[in-house]
C-alpha cells in the first residue's frame, strides 16, 4: 500500500472485535463473516465518495476550510494537483479496506476553459484512475456528472430554459457515462440538484418536465448503445439547493418514470438525509422503493435532528439503519447497488486521521445493523405478524373483492345481505417495536 498521506495508519484497518480499545480497528465489520449465507462485504458493498472526503476543505458559508488536506493545496498545475488527490484517495480507500468508491467528473479532473479542454483533462485522469484500480483492486460503485456547480447550471441542466445548457450537460454526461463504462462501474447516478425552481413566476412546469424526461431518455438510449450493463440511478431530494426539486422523493421519481415510460430504465439511489428532508423516514423511502421495484442503491449518512438542512453526517444509529436493511434483505439485497458513504466530517474534525474514524464508525454501525436485520428476517416474527394482518385478503371475500367479476354494487349487496360486520383489530405497534428492540439487544448473542 502507498504510504504518503496517512502515515499514522500504517496498515489496512483490521477487525478488532467489540472489546478492542484500538480506534483504528473495526468492532463489528468482518468482510468475510457469513450473514444469511452471504459475506458481510457482499451484503453491504461499501463505497467511499471522493467529493466530501477528498474535495471538501471543511469550509462553510461563514468560514474557510479547516481541514488538513495537503492534496488541496495551491498548485501551479491543476492536473498535477488532481493526480495527487487521487493518490491520497486510493491510499485511504485501500487502507480502509472497502471494495468501492464513487465520484463526480469534476471531483477528479479540473474544468478547463472550453469543453474540449475539460474533456481532455477527464480522459487523462480516467487513465490514472484505471491504473489505481488495477493496482489496488478497488472497484467503481458509480460515476456521475457534476451538473450543478458551474454557473452555467444556475437554472438547471436538463430543465434549463437555454437549450445550449441542455446540450452542454448532455455532452458532459456522455463523457462520464462512457468513462464509468470503461472503468467497469456498477451504476451511473443522476442527481438533479438544480432540476427544479426557485420561483414559479418564471417557471414553465410542463416544459421543464418534458425536457427532463427527454434528457433521461437520451441517457438510457446511450447506455444501451455503448453496452453499459450497470444500473441507471436517480437520487431523490426535495429541495436545497433549489426551493423545489422535481425528484422530491422515491414516490415522486417513480411516478415520473412511469409517466414517461422510463420505469424499466431507472432505479433510485436513496440518501438517508434526503429522506428526512422530504419529511419521511429513511425506512419509509427504502420500503417504498423495494415494494415498487425501483430500489437501486444507498447514500449512507444522516441529518441532525435540530437542523433543517442537509448536514451529511456519518451514520451512527443501528436502530434506524437496521429497519432500512431489513427492507433491503426482504427485497433480496443489493444487485448492483451498495452503501456509498456520502458523508462528511464536522469542520472541527481537522486531522487527516479523522477521515478514518468517521468511516470506521459508520461502517461498524452498518455492520451491526446488518446483523440485527438478518436476525429479524431469520426470526420471522415481523413477517408472521404482517402476513396475519392481511390474511383475510387470501380468503374468499378478499379474493372476490380483488377479482375481475366484482363491482361496487356486488360488494355492497354482499354486505347488505348480512354476515359482514367487521370488528376493529389491534395493529400491535408497541408489541412489534418491542420485537425490534429485542433483536437489536440480542444481535451479538
Amino acid at each position: 500500500m502507498a504510504d504518503d498521506f496517512f502515515n499514522d495508519v500504517p496498515a489496512r484497518i483490521g477487525f478488532g472485535g467489540i472489546g478492542s480499545t484500538d480506534p483504528l480497528t473495526y468492532a463489528v465489520y468482518e468482510p468475510d463473516r457469513l450473514v444469511l449465507g452471504r459475506r458481510m462485504a457482499d451484503h453491504l458493498r461499501i463505497a467511499v465518495c471522493l467529493w466530501h472526503s477528498f474535495n471538501w476543505p471543511g469550509s462553510d458559508v461563514f468560514g474557510t476550510g479547516t481541514f488538513d488536506r495537503p492534496w488541496l493545496g495551491a498548485s501551479g498545475d491543476p492536473m498535477a494537483a488532481a493526480r495527487t488527490k487521487l493518490a491520497a484517495a486510493f491510499e485511504f480507500i485501500d487502507k480502509l479496506g472497502v471494495p468501492f468508491f464513487a465520484f463526480h467528473d469534476r471531483d477528479v479532473a479540473p474544468e478547463g476553459a472550453t469543453f474540449g479542454e475539460s474533456a481532455a483533462n477527464l480522459a487523462a485522469i480516467i487513465d490514472e484512475i484505471a491504473a489505481h484500480m488495477d493496482r489496488t483492486g478497488i472497484k467503481l460503485l458509480w460515476g456521475t456528472a457534476n451538473l450543478f456547480a458551474n454557473p452555467r447550471y444556475a437554472a438547471g441542466a436538463a430543465t434549463n430554459p437555454d437549450p445550449e445548457v441542455f446540450a452542454y450537460a448532455a455532452a458532459q454526461v456522455r463523457q462520464i457515462l462512457e468513462a464509468t463504462h470503461r472503468l467497469g462501474g456498477a451504476n451511473y447516478v443522476l442527481w438533479g440538484g438544480r432540476e427544479g425552481y426557485e420561483t414559479l413566476l418564471n417557471t414553465d412546469l410542463r416544459r421543464e418536465e418534458a425536457q427532463f424526461a427527454r434528457f433521461l431518455h437520451l441517457v438510457a438510449e446511450h447506455k444501451h448503445k455503448i453496452g453499459f450493463e450497470g444500473t441507471l440511478l436517480i437520487e431523490p431530494k426535495p429541495q436545497e439547493p433549489t426551493k423545489h426539486q422535481y425528484d422530491y422523493d422515491s414516490a415522486t421519481v417513480h411516478g415520473f418514470l412511469v409517466r414517461h415510460g422510463l420505469e424499466a430504465e431507472y432505479r433510485v439511489n436513496i440518501e438517508a438525509n434526503h429522506a428526512t428532508l422530504a419529511g419521511h423516514s429513511f425506512h419509509h423511502e427504502v420500503a417504498y422503493a423495494v415494494a415498487n421495484g425501483v430500489f437501486g442503491s444507498i447514500d449512507a449518512n444522516r441529518g441532525d435532528y435540530q437542523n433543517g438542512w442537509d448536514t451529511d453526517q456519518f451514520p451512527n444509529s443501528v436502530d434506524e439503519l437496521a429497519l432500512a436493511l431489513y427492507e433491503i434483505l426482504r427485497g433480496g439485497g443489493f444487485t448492483t447497488g451498495g452503501f456509498n458513504f456520502d458523508a462528511k466530517l464536522r469542520r472541527q474534525s481537522m486531522d487527516r486521521s479523522d477521515l478514518f474514524h468517521g468511516h470506521i464508525g459508520g461502517i461498524d454501525t452498518l455492520a451491526r445493523a446488518l446483523l440485527v436485520a438478518a436476525e429479524m428476517l431469520d426470526g420471522g416474527r415481523l413477517e408472521a405478524a404482517r402476513d396475519a394482518r392481511y390474511a383475510g385478503w387470501d380468503d374468499e371475500l378478499g379474493r372476490d373483492i380483488l377479482g375481475a367479476g366484482s363491482s361496487l354494487a356486488t360488494i355492497a349487496d354482499r354486505v347488505a345481505a348480512g354476515g359482514i360486520e367487521p370488528k376493529p383489530r389491534s395493529g400491535q405497534q408497541e408489541l412489534l417495536e418491542n420485537v425490534v428492540n429485542r433483536h437489536i439487544w440480542a444481535a451479538d448473542r
